[in-house]
């Protein structure tokens, strides 16, 4: 299966592919393993620092491997790439999809840029799915003090469509209430995130295309399940797996303070990932 088959099929059901940054092999195996429980296709993405980290085409290698071994849909995403040659690299290592990020500069410019990339891109292989991205949610797995002003500033549906018509892009990542990081409160459950589904349902409609829900760690479980059926395709989930990677890891060092052998003190991260993956893909899956 293709991930463009994948995307449709989603469409189709009124579900989500869920998406989880990973910056080594034992968030990768547990992601990997979620998947294959429920039986779901899954994106594993990897920023440009977890490719300078991982090696652009060594991760490219390993999850087509997976793929191929379980006969798994694993697609790998090469996530908030903010230049050309980032595309092109992800483009040439065999990955599925490129995110491409310019979101943080006009529209004119956003729009220009998006569109050689993509141009570039198909021209490595038509069948790689491109993103693109329009409203600026910030970056990275920061732990906020409160919700940062950027995320109340809404794509708006007029430049939505437009950008799609000017780009040629396969799906878009819109601002629709997301934002990434979490708040000090969400960390415990006491405050979640909350989206625009009207928005989204609006952009959806204007666009025809999928749409992806970065920045989706800390939302309201009922704002994912509105928010897919309103035309979400892809949801994000990142600063949850790697809080769940520390919480592991502390817990195996507190547990057995002597042990030394990394793959043994790996093994609660591992526990950890692995639930929060099973978790959120029983949700995006209609569960």
């Amino acid at each position: 299966m293709m991930l463009s088959e994948a995307l449709r099929e989603a469409r189709r059901r009124r579900v989500a592919i869920g998406h989880f940054n990973v910056s080594d092999l034992a968030a990768l195996t547990a992601v990997t393993d979620a998947a294959r429980a429920l039986s779901v296709p899954v994106l594993i993405g990897t920023s440009e620092g977890e490719r300078r980290f991982l090696g652009v085409h060594e991760i490219a290698v390993v999850v087509a491997s997976l793929r191929d071994r379980l006969d798994q849909p694993i697609f790998l995403n090469a996530d908030h790439t903010h230049s050309m040659e980032g595309a092109l690299e992800a483009a040439q290592a065999g990955y599925d999809m490129v995110s491409f990020d310019a979101s943080t500069m006009s529209l004119d410019a956003n729009t220009k840029l998006t569109r050689e990339v993509v141009q570039a891109v198909k021209s490595v292989d038509p069948r790689i799915v491109i993103e693109g991205e329009l409203g600026n949610i910030g970056s990275g797995s920061e732990i906020h003090d409160k919700v940062p002003e950027s995320s109340r500033i809404l794509t708006e549906t007029k430049d939505a469509k437009r950008f799609v018509e000017s780009t040629g892009i396969d799906v878009l990542a819109p601002a629709v209430g997301n934002m990434h990081g979490l708040v000090r409160a969400m960390i415990s459950g006491s405050e979640r995130k909350h989206l625009d589904i009207g928005r989204i349902e609006e952009i959806a409609s204007a666009t025809s295309l999928p749409l992806t829900l970065h920045g989706g760690s800390g939302t309201d479980d009922d704002d994912f399940r509105r928010a897919i059926r309103a035309g979400i395709t892809i949801v994000h989930i990142n600063t949850e797996i790697r809080l769940a990677w520390r919480r592991g890891l502390e817990a195996s060092l507190a547990s057995d303070p002597e042990e030394v052998v990394p793959y043994k003190l790996y093994d609660r991260s591992l526990e950890e990932i692995r639930k929060v993956a099973v978790d959120r893909l029983r949700l995006f899956n209609g569960a």
